[in-house]
């Protein structure tokens, strides 16, 4: 039974990089287009929101099964080229799971490197936040300028200490 279970996690997390490297591929092109270049990486706060605002709506989207606002926020290639019906298969696994993460709203994310934005315009945080529960929740996430904003275009989520 634990087996399945993680041969099953396995599976879900090779899905979601999946998902993520066809967002990279795809938003990636576009943002070497954008009229004005990202002008530098957010400051601390600035990243916190972009955290924190992420990943929060990706558990709405998990909760209600509803992935159109989750759609909407992401960047435009991302929205041209996937439907928020393509999104619930790839996060199934959270929905199936029941798996929250709404505790990371008072906790403090912990970068595991500084920030940066490549030379495609890819704004990559990475870290993880300890959360009251006693779970590890980490995250990867990539951003691009995308309608003159900070867009997401990847987002890999582990949590650790889950209980099913």
């Amino acid at each position: 039974m634990n087996s399945e279970r993680n041969r099953l996690g396995v599976l879900y997390s090779i899905r979601g990089i999946l998902l993520s490297a066809a967002l990279l591929l795809s938003c990636a092109a576009h943002a070497k287009s954008l009229a004005e270049p990202a002008k530098g990486v957010p400051d601390l706060e600035y990243q916190e929101i972009l955290i924190k605002t992420t990943l929060l709506t990706f558990n709405d989207a998990n909760i209600t099964a509803n992935y159109a606002v989750l759609h909407d926020k992401l960047c435009k290639p991302f929205r041209d080229k996937f439907t928020p019906e393509q999104l619930a298969d790839a996060f199934k696994g959270f929905r199936d799971k029941h798996i929250q993460i709404d505790d990371i709203a008072g906790a403090k994310p912990v970068a595991a490197q500084d920030a940066a934005i490549n030379d495609d315009g890819v704004l990559r945080l990475q870290g993880a936040f300890a959360t009251t529960t006693g779970r590890a929740i980490s995250y990867d996430l990539k951003f691009i300028k995308s309608d003159d904003e900070w867009k997401a275009l990847g987002i890999n989520v582990d949590v650790k200490g889950h209980k099913d």
